[in-house]
């Protein structure tokens, strides 16, 4: 098991909220705490994620395919 942070930056269309939603909803088992920050430009994620490294990695493979979305993680471990 890992704990960790994945921030995400939302750039251009705020269109794709509808799917990260889903997304978000799809990994809700391994995401413990989030937090947002809208600005005009673009606007800030942070997720607080617990889980096996190969879901936690699912989560941002999938976050990484959309388009105007940036997106990097750091995990560590339980001990």
């Amino acid at each position: 098991m890992r704990v960790g942070v994945i921030g995400i930056v939302v750039c251009g269309d705020r269109g794709i909220s509808i799917e990260m939603q889903k997304l978000f909803n799809e990994f809700s088992d391994i995401i413990i705490g989030r937090m947002g920050v809208p600005r005009n430009n673009m606007s800030a994620i942070s997720l607080i994620v617990e889980g096996t490294v190969e879901r936690i990695s699912a989560l941002t493979g999938k976050l990484g395919k959309f388009d105007g979305l940036k997106v990097k993680s750091a995990l560590t471990t339980m001990d």
